[in-house]
């Protein structure tokens, strides 16, 4: 049964439905992750994707910031959301699809937005940057105590790290910026090797080809420059892997009307 799973930060979910609206109609995913919604629960546009085909939404948000939702074609068997770092500030959400989803059922999504880190990357001067390791470390712990790349599993979004040397647009020059320096890229694959998730991404496009999915709105022309960095991923259990068959990253929804600074990454499989 072909299964294709989408995330993408939109960075407003209410000011942006359109766009996911569009997005839904383009590419027409079972399942779309989205991150950083910046929406309460009650004021999420439940209605507008619903009449889509959507009308299983699972959502964790809050006013202004952050946030994470799913929304699926297909029926949830339950829903969490997990805490880290002892805040409430709606960074995770996880599914596992219910029988009627076919040969998806049973398979599990993740869901995560990563903070960010400020700009200076120094624990110690940066409280924000200390928060993104600490958020990792515990990502990794709980990768290692509840196995949750055992089983079918996905592991999906706003990672907030570009982890390896083709995954920005100079690897030299954006060692000292938060986002692509030694300390979190090595910590973020250490998420990765604990819980034994396979990259999806790179197993299809492997380096040393360059893949971006989010480029700076402080950029006079993005398309020009093309100063990407790969922060959106998608993550597969070993049980998972053999599965993939293809991935989509639509870089096009960069240059829509009011966009987000990241766009859309689709995977597909064979499930």
């Amino acid at each position: 049964m072909p299964f294709t799973i989408a995330t993408w930060n939109i960075n407003s979910v209410r000011l942006r439905a359109g766009l996911v609206g569009d997005m839904l109609k383009q590419h027409a995913p079972d399942v779309l992750c989205l991150q950083e919604t910046k929406c309460p629960d009650d004021r999420f546009p439940l209605g507008e994707f619903r009449k889509l085909g959507y009308g299983h939404i699972a959502i964790h948000g809050q006013k202004g910031y952050h946030g994470v939702a799913v929304l699926s074609r297909h029926p949830f068997a339950t829903q969490e959301s997990r805490v880290f770092c002892d805040r409430v500030d709606c960074r995770h959400i996880g599914v596992t699809l219910g029988p009627e989803a076919g040969g998806a059922a049973g398979v599990t999504i993740h869901n995560f937005y990563v903070p960010a880190g400020g700009d200076i990357p120094d624990p110690v001067a940066n409280e924000k940057f200390a928060h993104k390791l600490a958020f990792l470390d515990e990502m990794r712990a709980w990768c290692g105590t509840a196995r949750p790349g055992s089983g079918r599993s996905i592991l999906v979004g706003d990672l907030n790290i570009a982890p390896l040397e083709n995954d920005v647009w100079s690897h030299k020059q954006m060692l000292d910026v938060v986002s692509h320096t030694p300390l979190e890229c090595d910590k973020l694959v250490a998420v990765q090797g604990e819980g034994g998730w396979v990259d999806a991404m790179r197993q299809l496009v492997p380096e040393p080809e360059k893949l971006f999915t989010w480029w700076s709105y402080r950029a006079q022309d993005w398309a020009l420059s093309n100063r990407g960095r790969r922060l959106d991923h998608v993550w597969l259990s070993q049980e998972l892997a053999g599965a993939l068959g293809g991935m989509t990253i639509v870089r096009d929804a960069r240059g829509w009307e009011r966009p987000s600074d990241h766009v859309p990454v689709l995977v597909s499989l064979d499930v």
